[in-house]
């Protein structure tokens, strides 16, 4: 993470100063709150509720959504670059403000202002933790296929839902969840969005996924089961649950190409420092081209992909149309994550047989960057939305 002003900011405006001192409040958090916990934690499995909570207080988890709802105001391209930061040190973390910065989006952009001012605040200031459920067992990036239904009893004024989301992180940790759910027809224009309590009867989560790395942010399946849902918690209109989608996969990916980056950026200054002080045949192995040349070859990368990711992030702040900013979020997580996969692995190997074990990050942060490459739809997919933008 670099400490630059993002770029439309000049230097020395009220913004650019602003800027300044909230990316110093993120890295000031993430040395000293994130990193001397990230080694217990992610040993036990434990998801750090309470550091969740001082991010909202201190304004971290509504940083792009409006001030009179208690948010911070700011363009995406800042969110990302604090997100980036926060990666850098704890990717869980990171990942955790992403989940929950979008699981506020549907609300934000799409709810009514009763809506908004009844349950926003308390979810931008971290008292309300969110998730979002989407995804199926059937349904993963073809949303079309969603199979989980709500029933409309007018009588009660209630949605009765019934269907298994899978993938759902924050899973039985968080305090609401948004269930994307069929209300009437086929495809993409029969969903809608319900803004659900985690304690609403029926709602079950299930036990949590035993993952590869990433322990302690939880994802599981959750179970609806008859779950009725007040129906003033219907999300925007019935049956534009896609549009809602859309919006979010946008979002999503863009969180995921900063996470990305900041892990490549973490795994690049801890392998450049291991090899100035590594010495083999008298010298410093940065001596030696070739591991110069892959650290060379990482710094180009990471620097290409903050670009990528910035890039897409301006097209957002600046309105540009909904298919130029999917495509531009595409290539930016497709090529960030690629980056990170690749900077881990060469990272490890940097450090040779102690990159290999839990004395040093560089290991877990390889197992962490697989994931990269696949939640928020896989890097597959990414270039099949880039192909038909073309």
């Amino acid at each position: 993470m670099t400490g630059r002003t993002p770029q439309g900011a000049p230097p020395g405006t009220a913004e650019a100063t602003e800027v300044r001192d909230l990316l110093s409040l993120a890295r000031e958090l993430a040395d000293k709150e994130l990193s001397p916990l990230v080694d217990e934690f992610e040993a036990r499995g434990s998801f750090p509720r309470d550091l969740l909570r001082t991010l909202g207080r201190v304004g971290l988890l509504g940083l792009p959504y409006p001030v009179e709802y208690g948010g911070g105001g700011q363009r995406y391209e800042v969110y990302l670059s604090v997100l980036e930061t926060l990666a850098s040190r704890w990717l869980a973390v990171a990942q955790s403000v992403n989940i929950h910065v979008l699981s506020c989006y549907p609300l934000a952009r799409w709810g009514s202002p009763e809506q908004r001012s009844r349950w926003l605040p308390d979810m931008l200031g971290g008292d309300l933790l969110g998730a979002n459920c989407i995804s199926e067992p059937a349904a993963g990036s073809d949303v079309g296929a969603i199979a989980c239904a709500a029933r409309l009893d007018e009588a009660a004024g209630v949605y009765v839902v019934d269907g298994t989301k899978a993938w759902t992180s924050h899973a039985g940790v968080a305090d609401y969840y948004n269930v994307f759910c069929r209300t009437g027809g086929e495809g993409v224009r029969g969903l809608s969005v319900l803004l659900a309590p985690a304690d609403t009867p029926g709602v079950s989560p299930q036990r949590p996924e035993r993952k590869m790395g990433v322990q302690s942010s939880p994802t599981a399946s959750v179970v609806l089961d008859a779950a009725r849902v007040s129906a003033d918690r219907l999300i925007g209109r019935r049956g534009k649950g896609f549009l809602i989608a859309a919006g979010l996969f946008d979002r999503g990916r863009l969180g995921i190409a900063s996470c990305a980056v900041g892990l490549a950026q973490a795994a690049l200054e801890y392998a450049t420092a291991y090899a100035r002080h590594r010495r083999q045949f008298d010298r410093p192995i940065t001596d030696f081209q070739g591991v110069a040349f892959l650290l060379a070859d990482m710094s180009t990368e990471v620097a290409a992909a903050r670009a990528l990711v910035r890039e897409a992030a301006r097209a957002l702040d600046e309105g540009q149309p909904d298919g130029v900013v999917t495509a531009m979020a595409a290539r930016a997580k497709l090529f960030a994550t690629d980056v990170a996969m690749r900077a881990t692995t060469d990272a490890v190997q940097v450090l040779g047989a102690y990159g290999y074990v839990r004395d040093h990050p560089v290991e877990r942060w390889m197992r962490e960057a697989k994931l990269l490459q696949i939640i928020e739809g896989t890097n597959q997919i990414q270039r099949v939305v880039i192909a038909r933008s073309l």
